[in-house]
């Protein structure tokens, strides 16, 4: 066989070979890109339901303000942040933090803790928890593939030489390990 098409060959599966580590590095940015919209839908979910939260226990708990306006202020932080996951998982851990406050302080008011309004939103309120929770998971499932794809050799070379960076886990606590909102309290 002629040493030029052997020559030819080996380059042509080379090229295979590259292309398809670069398809795998695109295909996991892709997914990091998509469950990272998924996580914004739910938190942008969690922002529309806090105002209405907020104004329930207005209503209810007059002299529980300065933490009302903690949480609107800080909601209004979290919606601003557009940053990394990193940034934004230190607004959401904020902004978890106080929501938790306003929880364990509606315990004060048995009036409140009965209001079928209050009762449904906070039942919303863990439900989407558990939803943001959920794509927590997924969208660090992603970036630990993307990683992984671009830490390792040999896609490590081919990230390196397109551009392909790490990215950062969203680490955000879980209102929940705070405070148990739940509609039976």
């Amino acid at each position: 066989m002629d040493p030029a098409i052997v020559v030819a060959i080996g380059v042509f599966v080379l090229l295979l070979f590259v292309f398809g580590m670069y398809n795998r590095l695109v295909r996991a940015r892709n997914h990091c890109d998509e469950a990272w919209h998924n996580i914004d839908t739910e938190l942008k979910r969690r922002y529309d339901l806090i105002p209405n939260l907020v104004n329930c226990v207005k209503g209810y708990a007059k002299y529980e303000r300065e933490v009302l306006e903690r949480v609107t202020q800080l909601r209004a932080e979290c919606v601003a942040n557009t940053g990394s996951p990193e940034s934004q998982a230190a607004s959401e851990n904020k902004l978890v933090r106080a929501l938790a406050a306003l929880l364990v302080r509606v315990e004060r008011y048995p009036e409140l803790k009965a209001s079928a309004n209050f009762l449904q939103l906070q039942e919303e309120l863990v439900n989407t928890e558990d939803r943001i929770q959920a794509a927590r998971r997924f969208y660090n499932g992603n970036v630990r593939e993307n990683n992984n794809l671009v830490e390792m050799f040999p896609t490590s070379l081919i990230a390196a030489l397109c551009g392909f960076r790490r990215r950062e886990f969203f680490e955000v606590e879980d209102i929940r390990e705070r405070h148990t909102p739940s509609a039976a309290l």
